[in-house]
């Protein structure tokens, strides 16, 4: 039998020295009693995933504010993916996959409908401003409640790695500073992969350095960035890319704003000004 003392051993013999160990976690801001088989981490991504929060990214689209069609990318297929992305290079790596997984399912957690518009909108009238990453911590901590308690009590690990997924602080682990690239990694490359789909753009328009170096399709470019990650992080006390993934990944981000996500025909005044009305009627 595989009980929680026999996981927690099993990480001390097989991952990196870099790796966040469950047995030594931060734990959590309100004590309770260990489960039996799941170590702290695997019970984190547990509660993440049968939460109502992410059921609801289910509905919150990602780029296209009312896509017609299944296949465009929401806000939880978009978790899906950047855990997808985040396992493979924490597991090359011998870093916590359980870890890494319940930071890359909770990190969303607190986005708003109508992708990072409706951000920008509800930051207008929220006292203070707004920021994602902040209310997915808040979902987590504060609005999420069960049938024993209320948050999800995280721990302290987790918690760091939904805040500080974006922003200027880097998560503490190494695990969540995987996560914080892979979230680039997904978004820029599922969101080119949407954008060909509707028509908005073509493949010839994508920069050819960029296809040259990174790839022409999808797969080929996640792959290339994953493998750069691994080989660039491998044996090291943090998560970096090399400089030139790096360079051509933020040269395709980059044209992604001028090309699709300020584009009139993805997003027109008019329904933007309709999502604007909507968010603070809302709020209000």
């Amino acid at each position: 039998m595989l009980n929680r003392e026999a996981s927690e051993k099993r990480e001390y013999e097989m991952l990196s020295e870099y790796a966040a160990k469950a047995a030594v976690s931060k734990g959590r801001r309100h004590a309770e009693e260990k489960c039996e088989f799941r170590t702290d981490f695997q019970r984190d991504r547990d509660r993440i995933i049968y939460s109502k929060a992410l059921r609801r990214l289910m509905h919150k689209t990602q780029v296209f504010l009312a896509p017609e069609g299944d296949h465009y990318r929401t806000r939880l297929t978009h978790t899906l993916e950047v855990a997808q992305i985040s396992r493979s290079i924490a597991r090359a790596l011998r870093l916590n996959e359980d870890l890494t997984e319940a930071i890359a399912m909770g990190h969303d957690l607190g986005h708003t409908p109508f992708g990072h518009n409706g951000e920008s909108f509800l930051a207008e009238k929220h006292a203070g401003g707004f920021k994602h990453n902040e209310q997915s911590l808040r979902v987590a901590d504060v609005l999420e409640n069960s049938e024993t308690r209320q948050g999800m009590n995280l721990t302290e690990e987790v918690r760091d790695g939904i805040l500080n997924h974006t922003g200027k602080r880097l998560p503490f682990t190494l695990e969540g500073q995987i996560v914080r690239i892979s979230d680039r990694i997904a978004y820029i490359n599922h969101d080119i992969d949407d954008a060909l789909r509707s028509g908005v753009i073509e493949p010839a328009d994508l920069p050819e350095d960029c296809v040259d170096v990174l790839g022409k399709t999808t797969t080929e470019r996640i792959n290339t960035l994953i493998k750069d990650l691994v080989a660039s992080s491998d044996g090291a006390n943090f998560i970096e890319q090399g400089e030139a993934c790096a360079f051509f990944m933020n040269k395709l981000r980059d044209f992604m704003f001028v090309n699709v996500y300020y584009n009139s025909v993805v997003k027109s005044n008019e329904k933007l000004e309709r999502v604007r009305d909507l968010i603070l009627s809302l709020y209000d």
